[in-house]
């Protein structure tokens, strides 16, 4: 069942057409994601589904009773509440029933032995009981904690709160409430790894279905089980998550290109057949192929090679209307054969380059026992740590531990509280500031480069713009009244021309959409220098990065991975899972010397004789799991079986996991 149904919607502000003919249903407990460029409309459709905008024709059906939540890019609140008072006001009924309840202890008080009074409270109670009422306030902290409040936050008012910590506290709002169906809208744009991996581990539980826009990639692959795509093409549904997304959509484009070969020539075809017939002796037969030619040539003008696909030609002759019908001269229709286009699958998008013109010396950076942070206050200290020419390494940490100032003190704009950091030779260093304090706010686009001293004429420096998609009058505008993004993309196009061999960069993904970020990460992964990278997108830190440093504000420290993102994280994971086996042994071992039981012969033979058939399982899934890794490692032409397997294994990584779980809680069983 849908809890909502889109049908043939359609937004515009005359004359510009946002987007027409978006019909689409979401199912409860689906989590889904729209995808696409920057200006393709999704947060215009997303306000028109949350009620906060109307369409200009269509329908969208929200099913009866349906909660429905909404989390903009920005949140604004008009409130003198403290934070922990907001989010109370989204458990409004909870507590109202709470309040009923502690009203009828009062009467029961008075009188305990009114049996009408009594059952009302007994029925009330187990509302109250079913709608988490004895754990709303734990609930509360752990949604307020995992989204990076501290206790000492919750009596802050909410409008002294930052930009960034409204839109948090309204993220846990709407997680509180609970609503059927949760609208996010970059939901995980003010928040750091910690925060944004406990939301995916919460929305994953999630009962409602959940309908999210988002440019960060990681996290679409571990929520979302469908992505819609919006493009200049249309709205276009794919299962799964967003690698499985990006396979289908290659594999739909190439079926579809297929498609418009064949077509276009078939078409040629007839249109030979007209040439060489049309003054012979099967010239009627030739001037007919020649009429219905001349229609689908209109047809395909107008609606595109799909728009008439698999369509009888009433239908068709309905959509493109009246105009003209005339048959067109076999010069006309070669003409307008030729010119006519397949559907483009690129987006319009930078094009970015980065190069090197120099090398670096073999060690780029290096030093030992020093020191990150502000006179009087040290924020994490290093033991040893050192960087090779063509390395890449991803900082991470919290928000607030350091990240922007250890890379400061490499630039050496910021002292070390304690030692040294020690540059290599050679180095050119292009810096990528995440707050853009480089650029000149009162200068134009054109002089900001102009002034970089490259030498380039202003028709030259023009043109350089178009390609990071500054175009028009847009590059007379005056820098500081960019957004976000252009000014990203402008930091990108003077990073670019800096020829730098080591690249410093404080989250150079941000406000990019996911085809630009693409484009970045294909871009970096050439470069042949050296990168240190401050970021929060874990796709690109996993696709680069051959080092991770990560800060811990706790003990102050930083440690250094060499490794992959994914490698560093498996490595946390085992940490992690040892852990809860020691926990579990060492209950399990409380348990036996309060209680002075151990499990009966009968029950331990039943235990062992699990254990082995679930040993033989774990072996026979990892050999299927070996046998699927294998097929993944060999190049193939199919990528409908490429998916397949993929999905396959991942099943089976699952269905492991699970097997291995079970196997641990058995041995500790047996062990007792």
């Amino acid at each position: 069942m849908a809890v909502i149904t889109v049908t043939n919607l359609s937004k515009s502000f005359e004359p510009i057409n946002i987007f027409s003919g978006i019909s689409f249903s979401i199912p409860y407990r689906a989590r889904a994601s729209i995808v696409g460029p920057n200006g393709i409309g999704k947060t215009a459709l997303l306000r028109i589904l949350a009620d906060e905008d109307k369409a200009t024709s269509g329908t969208v059906h929200i099913a009866k009773g349906a909660k429905i939540g909404y989390l903009p890019q920005e949140a604004k609140f008009d409130s003198a509440h403290t934070l922990w008072e907001e989010c109370l006001s989204a458990i409004s009924e909870l507590l109202a029933l709470e309040e009923k309840l502690t009203e009828l202890e009062k009467i029961i008080g008075k009188d305990p032995h009114d049996e009408e009074i009594l059952e009302k409270y007994g029925e009330m109670q187990t509302e109250f009981e079913h709608q988490g009422g004895y754990q709303y306030q734990n609930l509360m902290k752990q949604v307020l904690s995992g989204l990076g409040f501290v206790e000492s936050d919750y009596r802050m008012p909410m409008n002294l709160l930052s930009g960034g910590q409204r839109t948090r506290a309204l993220l846990a709002k709407l997680l509180l409430f609970n609503p059927d169906l949760l609208i996010l809208d970059e939901p995980t744009n003010h928040l750091d790894i910690q925060a944004v991996e406990w939301l995916e581990s919460y929305l994953r539980d999630w009962e409602g279905a959940v309908l999210i826009v988002s440019h960060d990639r990681y996290f679409l692959d571990r929520v979302v089980t469908h992505i819609y795509e919006m493009s200049p093409v249309g709205f276009e549904m794919y299962r799964g998550n967003y690698s499985a997304y990006l396979l289908h959509r290659e594999q739909r484009w190439i079926d579809r290109q297929n498609y418009i070969e064949s077509e276009f020539a078939r078409m040629q075809k007839e249109l030979e057949y007209i040439r060489k017939n049309i003054s012979r002796q099967r010239t009627q037969q030739a001037k007919g192929k020649l009429a219905r030619l001349s229609r689908e040539i209109r047809a395909i003008e107008k609606l595109g090679f799909f728009g008439v696909r698999d369509k009888s030609w009433s239908k068709i002759a309905g959509q493109i209307g009246g105009g003209d019908r005339n048959t067109l001269r076999v010069d006309e229709a070669a003409q307008r054969l030729s010119a006519l286009k397949s559907p483009s699958n690129q987006v319009n998008t930078i094009k970015i380059s980065m190069r090197s013109k120099h090398r670096s010396g073999n060690i780029v950076l290096n030093g030992e026992k020093f020191e990150i942070g502000y006179p009087g206050k040290s924020l994490f200290s290093v033991n040893k740590f050192e960087l090779r020419r063509q390395e890449c390494a991803a900082l991470i940490g919290p928000n607030g531990s350091g990240k922007t100032t250890f890379l400061k003190t490499i630039l050496k704009q910021i002292n070390p509280t304690l030692g040294e950091v020690h540059q290599g030779a050679s180095l050119k260093i292009g810096y990528f500031a995440q707050a853009h304090e480089e650029l000149d706010p009162n200068l134009t686009l054109i002089e900001e480069i102009d002034r970089m001293g490259t030498g380039m004429l202003e028709r030259e420096i023009r043109g350089y713009l178009g390609k990071y998609l500054f175009s028009g009058e847009d590059q007379y505008k005056k820098v500081g009244v960019l957004s976000g993004g252009e000014s990203g993309r402008l930091a990108l196009a003077k990073l670019s021309l800096m020829n730098a061999n080591f690249l410093l960069l404080d989250e150079p993904s941000n406000h990019l959409d996911i085809p630009a970020q693409e484009i970045l990460q294909q871009v970096l992964a050439e470069f042949d220098g050296t990168i240190l990278m401050v970021s929060h997108d874990r796709y690109l830190i996993d696709a680069l990065a051959t080092q991770v440093w990560d800060i811990d504000p706790i003990n102050q420290s930083l440690s250094i991975f060499k490794g992959s993102y994914s490698e560093y994280k498996g490595i946390l994971a085992e940490d992690e899972l040892k852990g809860e086996i020691e926990i579990k042994e060492k209950f399990v071992s409380k348990k036996i010397s309060e209680n002075n039981t151990t499990i009966s012969k009968h029950e331990k033979q039943r235990v062992q004789k699990k254990i082995l058939s679930l040993e033989d399982r774990i072996l026979n899934i990892e050999n299927k799991l070996e046998g699927l890794g294998k097929k993944l490692s060999k190049p193939s032409e199919n990528s409908s079986e490429i998916i397949k397997i993929g999905e396959d294994y991942a099943y089976y990584e699952t269905e492991l996991e699970k097997a291995l779980e079970e196997w641990e809680n058995l041995q500790l069983q047996i062990n007792i």
